[in-house]
């Protein structure tokens, strides 16, 4: 069994779970494995194969990870051979029999010890000591109920740093796993509480056991200025494929100049009006 490390640009996708009608990234990956006969006409699923985790339509990765029992020959590169360039494998570890965890088969789910969520926030008037303030107060085992629609397994043990990265705050999330939609959730309090739409008391009241509901609740924030980018487990060694991870930086490279060049031209657009007395006629 390998478990492989899979980058890939979510703005495309529904999701990485896969769905009827839908595209996304585990539809797409499975595609690539069925066209390389890893998985068998009569099966589903390669032997084995799970998910680290789901993320939400729009959300990029720079480390989900699947796992699946297939033969040696199947490297990442050979992965990325059926790929599209918006997904892209990497790395891959041997899954060897005496992983601590491994009293059952292996399991790219459940025996995660951690997962780590990025999030790229535009607040260039925002001081980052007030940012790091917040981070600190969200910081910590709680009951996350308030942001989350599962029902089970919201409490959740929270590390979250914050750094500044230009026009851009990097919001780091650290747990051992995150119901669904807790990040963009979490970011959607943060935006509000430094951006002065929520006052910063109401921190404690979503952190409280109340349930808040209506205009009290918090919705999710833009999915596409996250990124999941790593997921740790023990007894784990990655070795990066030279070549799959040389020809995917040159994609995602290219696809950094487009992005930036379409930034560039949007700034330009939003110069109309510019210079102009309303007086003028124009």
């Amino acid at each position: 069994m390998y478990a492989y490390r899979i980058a890939y640009d979510g703005t495309p996708f529904h999701g990485f779970q896969r769905q009827p009608d839908v595209a996304t990234v585990e539809d797409t990956l499975l595609d690539a494995l069925e066209s390389l006969d890893v998985i068998g006409a009569d099966e589903d699923l390669p032997p084995g194969y799970a998910a680290a985790g789901r993320t939400d339509a729009g959300v990029s990765a720079l480390a989900q990870t699947v796992a699946f029992a297939t033969p040696g020959w199947l490297t990442p590169e050979a992965i990325n051979s059926r790929l599209p360039a918006s997904v892209r494998a990497w790395a891959r570890a041997e899954v060897p029999p005496d992983v601590p965890e491994r009293s059952v088969q292996f399991h790219a789910t459940h025996h995660a010890r951690s997962r780590e969520y990025t999030y790229l926030l535009h607040a260039p008037s925002t001081a980052l000591a007030s940012a790091r303030e917040l981070a600190e107060r969200l910081s910590g085992e709680y009951d996350f109920h308030n942001l989350t629609p599962d029902e089970q397994g919201t409490v959740r043990d929270l590390t979250i740093g914050v750094d500044r990265d230009g026009e851009f705050l990097v919001f780091t999330l650290r747990a051992g796993g995150f119901p669904r939609q807790l990040v963009r959730r979490l970011l959607g309090l943060v935006d509000g509480v430094l951006g002065g739409d929520i006052d910063g008391s109401h921190v404690e009241r979503v952190l409280s056991s109340t349930s808040l509901s209506g205009p009290d609740g918090i919705g999710p924030a833009p999915a596409e200025p996250l990124v999941l980018t790593n997921v740790s487990y023990p007894g784990l060694s990655f070795g990066v494929d030279g070549t799959a991870a040389k020809r995917s930086h040159k994609l995602f490279e290219q696809l950094r100049v487009e992005r930036s060049t379409g930034a560039r031209v949007a700034s330009l657009l939003g110069t109309v009006g510019d210079g102009i007395d309303p007086d003028d006629g124009c």
